[in-house]
């Protein structure tokens, strides 16, 4: 592959650059799928972050601003490909949507400006975020950006659940290859894909709506996936509680468990307890505003970072008693009986897909 500025050989490792890395997502996804690449710089801007991503991979994550990155310092690391997951707050449906004009966006603004000043321009980009991004002012800035510097775009929203995983997290991914690059199947450039049909040579652009459950294809999408308990670290269920604290004991390490506690705004948080399982008392007034799941559920909802804090919208509680209904609709007395608990670390990388190796 030989064209102007910069150039690979087929039998090259891919040299790749990963912006706003976190605890190593996009390079562990480059593991697993057996790229040959080589990861030549990470860069994030959170400490505790880089901390994990250093302990799984032995390179600690540059941690300075983006924004005082030159386009000469991009030029040095010769990446043929640049992966991008930038601040979803700015575009997410429940935060004020300021779009562009959030601050958080103007990292990402940053590099998109300087794409077309460097002298090595990446030959592939990888763009994850949250849906609204496809609508926002800063994908059309994007979008603008790499059409000016030659680059084809396919862009998509995928969730977990279509691949069968029980895990509700659509999200807005877009590919850009720089010219001559070319895509497999070129009609679908320039246009959204609801669907993961491209992946697998299919041409269908559909995707169940997640909110629209009464979609005559939304149970055949659920049957596809496994049951949560295939991803859960324990097997046997605590059935038997404390009926005067309304808390259950579960045999699992302390050091990573979980309680919820009432704070004084009215609002339910976590704090560190010996007990994964929530309170009586919570779950008695809360439970019609609960996710609640259980083992043999084939869906979960997206986990937030504030899950462990807050009962509502922030991730799925797991019942660990089947019961014959929905618990939103059963009484509270019934609500009670049914034990539920917080996900543990394990499962919830697990429902992501990354192995977990246990260690200091």
């Amino acid at each position: 592959m030989e064209e102007e500025g910069l150039s690979k050989r087929k039998e090259e490792p891919w040299r790749v650059l990963e912006f706003y890395s976190g605890i190593g997502g996009m390079r562990y996804s480059i593991m697993k799928a057996g790229v040959n690449a080589t990861m030549v710089e990470a860069f994030d801007i959170n400490d505790v972050a880089n901390d994990v991503y250093a302990h799984n991979f032995g390179h600690r994550p540059y941690q300075g601003n983006i924004q005082t990155l030159r386009a000469a310092d991009l030029d040095s690391y010769q990446a043929h490909a640049w992966l991008l997951s930038p601040p979803c707050q700015p575009y997410t449906r429940q935060g004020l949507q300021k779009d562009s004009s959030d601050a958080r966006a103007s990292s990402f603004l940053k590099i998109l400006e300087l794409i077309p000043q460097t002298l090595r321009p990446p030959l592939m980009l990888f763009v994850e975020n949250v849906v609204g991004f496809e609508t926002s002012d800063t994908h059309r800035k994007m979008v603008e950006m790499l059409e000016e510097t030659h680059f084809l775009i396919q862009e998509c929203i995928l969730s977990p659940l279509q691949f069968g995983v029980p895990y509700s997290r659509p999200r807005y991914f877009c590919l850009a290859k720089r010219k001559p690059l070319s895509f497999g199947n070129p009609q679908f450039s320039m246009q959204l894909l609801l669907g993961p049909g491209l992946l697998y040579g299919r041409d269908e652009n559909t995707m169940i709506n997640e909110g629209e459950q009464a979609h005559e294809g939304w149970d055949n999408l659920l049957q596809a996936c496994v049951p949560i308990e295939s991803f859960l670290e324990l097997k046997n269920y605590c059935k038997q509680g404390d009926s005067e604290s309304g808390l259950l004991h579960a045999n699992v390490s302390s050091d990573v468990s979980e309680t919820l506690e009432e704070t004084d705004e009215g609002n339910e948080s976590f704090s560190s307890s010996n007990q994964y399982f929530v309170p009586l008392s919570l779950v008695e007034r809360w439970g019609s505003a609960m996710d609640i799941v259980y083992p043999a559920s084939k869906r979960c909802c997206c986990f937030t970072k504030s899950y462990y804090r807050y009962v509502k919208g922030t991730g799925s509680l797991l019942a660990t008693v089947q019961v014959g209904f929905p618990c939103k609709h059963a009484e509270a007395m019934l609500i009670a009986e049914i034990y539920v608990r917080v996900l543990a670390c394990l499962p919830l990388f697990c429902l992501c897909n990354v192995t977990v190796k246990c260690g200091n």
